[in-house]
Parts: C-alpha cells; structure tokens; sequence
C-alpha cells in the first residue's frame, strides 16, 4: 500500500508537499479537496435561481 515505507516530507515544495499520493497526510488532504468540491457542487446547484417560464 502507498505511504509504508517512510518518506521525507522535505523533499515535496509548492502544492505536491499538501496534495501527494504517497504521504498518509497527503492522500487524507486530497480526499477532503474532493469531498469540498463535490458538496459545493451539490450546494451550487441546489441553491441556483430556478428559471421562471416565459409567458407569450
């Protein structure tokens, strides 16, 4: 499984040291990202104006 053996966190810069598939910390950081956009997702088109039907 990824992130057994032991890696140096030190080694990761810019936005791979927070989103990277081989720290626990990392893939946990991913998860949460997608679990955010998908409940936005949700919430934007829940929320979203419905459209009123043109009347001729």
């Amino acid at each position: 499984m990824a992130g057994d053996s032991h890696v140096d966190e030190s080694q990761f810069k810019g936005i791979s040291k927070y989103f990277n598939s081989t720290t626990s910390t990392g893939r946990a950081n991913v998860a949460k990202a997608t679990y955010a956009t998908i409940g936005l997702l949700v919430l934007f088109f829940s929320l979203k104006p419905k459209k009123k039907p043109t009347t001729n």
